[in-house]
Order: structure tokens, then C-alpha cells, then sequence
């Protein structure tokens, strides 16, 4: 009798272990990812509808941030990430605002110059060793000079074309009464007149505005390399966006660009699960069972992938398809020491370009070599960008001195192949949500806050039935965002 109770009992444990978590009183929704595109979810969806709704955030990280993330070296912090933002992202200038975080501008280069292996192709004049206003502006004006005897009325072409494109992606910023509700890419991008940008390679579209080859080959080169680690065969608008990331007044957050992502996600009464990996989506009907490497279970009726798939391993049920991608993986190398100017065919190292970019040629052994921040006569930190790791032996041939050496490598952003396909935003057909699907068009902090909006409104209007999104709440935050889009 005693042996039946007691098997008795180990069934009614092992029933209770396999049964479902139980659901909450509310609707919960689950964000996988804690950088700028999840916490942006996180944000819009209590902008837009401040209710009690649980959300609950996991990281498989320690920190938050995802792909803003900074490094330490000698004490001194720098971005090792997503590291510079446009004067006209909107919705990260409203971030810092809020957050009464601190803007300033990114280390700049003094100068810079295009090497081919053997020698500059391009190399401009620095004004580094005056420091007094009038000649650095002197030096500017000579530098202008110079780029348009090189490349003449091209990089006038080049201007309109990067203007053409942020004046078209501005439409994401008009009030929402008057601005649709996404279902997928494709619709979200015909509506501002930049899908056809996708379709076709950035030097397709180059070719189309007359911009010249030397210009082509050089200057905008370094630019996509430099910004996405690739070449002008990237589809178009992903080359554009990366040239509008070359301009004036570029900005970063003091402190680190991630603070955003840790501010939003304070202020948005998130529940936040750090150091917790999802393994497994399963859809049960009336919710989501997320199973994650700590054993946990949850149930959320709503949930958003807010991190690239192409490189996890969660096991979703039933299956989904979203179209093959590769990530360009960039490697970032961090060097505290000084430059070898016999490697670059120069005796003194105050003659190499602060900023040392690249044309496309698959020996040279790096994409670029920027100085971040100069600490004595001839000792600087540098980041080294790369498509493959640098080894010790490179970098001992490219310094004269490294005292320090940090490595990251970052699966940074989608390797762009023209015409582009998009995943879809939602991913099952019921209320499975994807943010990144939208990086296919392009990679910013800025095009994943926007994607990210999209994506919580489209939660509100699937699931909550908020299908016209104009309560109270949101015409205030809008009108307040427009004034101060105005004011900038």
C-alpha cells in the first residue's frame, strides 16, 4: 500500500513539473535582446499604452547594450561597438533628452588617408601640430580644395544623393495619425520611396547620379568599409546610410552609447533577466512558452526577437522560415602604443594620417587605423577595424610600440547583397515579432529605434486591438517629440 502512495506521488510531481507556467492576470510580453532595438520596444509600447502590462527582457549577456558596448584601456573608456550617431536620428537624440544623458562629438580625425598597400593614394593635410583656430581652418579650406580637384563636381553628386535618402527616411518621424502601421519591410520602405535602393547595388545607384569612378574606387570605398566592412557592391541603401554616417555633426553619449539602452529600459518598469540565454519559442495555443539555459519557463502571449537569428540556436515550435543571411563580422582591435612609420613608408609618425582607411583589395590586412585619443609625443590608443583577426605577428609589424591590445569580434551587421529579401516582422502569423528584420535595408542605432516603434505599434494594434493608436498619451508624446525634432 505504501509502494502504491508513493508512486502515486512521484506521478503527481512529475505531473506538475511538465505542466505549463501559469499565465498572469495581465498579457505579458517578452523581449529577447537588451540593446537599442529591444529596449526600444520596451520603451514604445509604455509610451504608447501605459498600462500594467508585464514585460519582461532577457539578455544572454551580463550588461545590457548589445552591439553599443564600450572597452577599457589603461583606465580609459572608448565605444567598442555602435559608436556614432547622425545629427537627424531622432528618436536616440529624443533618448539622450529624456535620459538627461550627455552628447559630445567622437574622437574626429585630424586627417586622413587612403593607403593601397604600397603608399597613400590620397593623403590630407593636418593641423594637428598649430592648434590655433584660424590655421586649422586654413588647413580645412585646403583640404576642401584639394578633395575637389581630386574628385570635382562627384562629391557635390555624392551629397545630394545621402540628402535625397535621410530626407526620405525623415517620413518615419511624422505624427503617428497620419503615418501607417508596417506588416513588413517591404511596405514600410515603398512607403517612403527607398525600397528600389535594395534592389540594387550602392554602385549601381552611383553610376545612375554620374558619380565618378576615382570617387567611387577612394573616398566612398573607405566610407563603407570603414562603416559596414564591405565594399560598394553593398545594396544601396545600406550605402547610403553608411555615407550619410560619414558627415557633419556626428555625435556619441558620454559615458558609452549603451546608457541608452539602460535608461530606456529603467524607465519602461521592465523585468530584467541578465545572464539568461532563450533556447526555445514554443507556441501553445493562447501563448509563448520561452525555455531559457537556466531551466526557467515563461509564458508570454506576446513576444519579440530583438537580436540577429542568424547566428543563435533557439529551437522555435512550430518552425519558422525567415531567408538565409550572413553577418559581416568585423573585427575590432584596440592598441595602446604608436604607429611603425616604416610600414607605412614615412620616417617620422606624426606623418601618418590620424585616420588611415583602405581601398578594396583582398591582401591589405586591415580596413582602417584611427587614432581615438593621443596621450603623449608618440603614445596613442587606436582601433584597428578588420575582416579577419589581426594576429600578433601583423600587429608587431604595423607598431613600433604596443603596450596593450584588446580583441572583439563583432557579428556586427548583415553582409549586403543586392536585391535584398526581408524577413518578416512577424515571424508566425500570430504575435511572434522580429525588430531586425529590418537591418537588411540597414544597421544603425537609429534604423533599429525605428524598427523597433514600428514593431510596438504593431503589437498595439494586433493584439491589444489599439488599432488607431491616438489616445491621449500618445498625441502628447508625439507633439513633444515633434517640438523638439523642430528645436534640433
Amino acid at each position: 500500500m505504501s509502494t502504491t502512495r508513493a508512486s502515486i506521488s512521484l506521478w503527481i510531481l512529475l505531473l506538475l513539473s511538465l505542466s505549463p507556467p501559469t499565465l498572469q492576470s495581465n498579457p505579458t510580453v517578452c523581449i529577447i535582446g537588451s540593446g537599442i532595438g529591444g529596449s526600444s520596444v520596451a520603451y514604445f509600447l509604455r509610451q504608447y499604452s501605459p498600462d500594467s502590462t508585464p514585460i519582461l527582457m532577457f539578455e544572454r549577456n551580463a550588461v545590457v547594450g548589445g552591439r553599443m558596448a564600450t572597452v577599457t584601456i589603461s583606465g580609459e573608456t572608448f565605444e567598442a561597438g555602435a559608436s556614432i550617431l547622425h545629427p537627424k536620428n531622432y528618436h536616440v537624440l529624443n533618448y539622450t533628452k529624456l535620459l538627461n544623458l550627455k552628447r559630445r562629438k567622437p574622437s574626429s580625425s585630424d586627417s586622413f588617408g587612403i593607403w593601397n598597400g604600397k603608399k597613400f593614394v590620397l593623403k590630407t593635410i593636418s593641423a594637428r601640430s598649430w592648434k590655433v583656430p584660424i590655421v586649422e581652418k586654413m588647413v580645412s579650406l585646403v583640404n576642401s580644395v584639394y578633395l575637389f580637384v581630386r574628385y570635382g563636381f562627384s562629391l557635390l553628386k555624392m551629397q545630394t544623393f545621402v540628402d535625397d535618402t535621410v530626407e526620405r527616411f525623415l517620413n518615419y518621424y511624422q505624427a503617428v495619425e497620419g503615418r501607417p502601421v508596417f506588416e513588413s519591410v517591404d511596405e514600410m520602405l515603398k512607403w517612403v520611396g527607398l525600397f528600389n535602393l535594395t534592389t540594387r547595388t550602392l554602385e549601381d545607384q552611383l553610376i545612375d547620379v554620374k558619380i565618378s569612378p576615382l570617387l567611387m574606387q577612394e573616398l566612398i570605398t573607405l566610407i563603407t568599409r570603414i562603416n559596414y566592412g564591405q565594399s560598394i557592391y553593398i545594396s544601396g541603401l545600406a550605402g547610403a546610410v553608411s555615407m550619410a554616417g560619414s558627415g557633419g555633426g556626428l555625435w556619441a553619449v558620454e559615458g558609452g552609447n549603451w546608457q541608452m539602452a539602460a535608461g530606456l529600459i529603467n524607465r519602461s518598469d521592465v523585468e530584467l533577466h541578465l545572464h539568461e540565454e532563450i533556447e526555445s519559442i514554443s507556441y501553445l495555443g493562447e501563448y509563448y512558452e520561452l525555455n531559457s539555459t537556466k531551466g526557467s519557463s515563461y509564458a508570454c502571449e506576446v513576444t519579440v526577437v530583438a537580436t540577429p537569428l542568424d547566428e543563435l540556436d533557439i529551437h522555435f515550435s512550430p518552425p519558422i522560415s525567415i531567408p538565409k543571411r550572413k553577418l559581416q563580422h568585423t573585427h575590432a582591435t584596440f592598441v595602446r602604443g604608436v604607429l611603425n612609420p616604416v610600414y607605412f613608408g614615412m620616417d617620422d609618425v606624426s606623418k601618418i594620417p590620424d585616420l588611415v582607411g583602405t581601398i578594396e583589395d583582398p591582401d591589405l590586412p586591415f580596413t582602417s587605423i584611427s587614432v581615438l585619443k593621443q596621450h603623449g609625443e608618440k603614445d596613442f590608443t587606436y582601433k584597428i577595424f578588420s575582416r579577419k583577426p589581426m594576429a600578433d605577428a601583423l600587429l608587431d609589424d604595423i607598431f613600433g610600440v604596443r603596450k596593450e591590445t584588446i580583441r572583439i569580434n563583432w557579428g556586427a551587421y548583415p553582409h549586403y547583397k543586392a536585391p535584398e529579401v526581408f524577413a518578416p516582422f512577424v515571424l508566425d502569423g500570430q504575435h511572434l515579432y522580429y525588430v531586425n528584420a529590418f537591418e537588411n535595408a540597414a544597421s544603425t542605432m537609429e534604423t533599429s529605434a525605428v524598427a523597433a516603434e514600428n514593431v510596438a505599434r504593431l503589437i498595439l494594434s494586433r493584439f491589444f486591438s489599439k488599432a488607431s493608436l491616438s489616445s491621449s498619451n500618445l498625441k502628447s508624446s508625439t507633439s513633444a517629440g515633434e517640438q523638439l525634432h523642430q528645436d534640433l
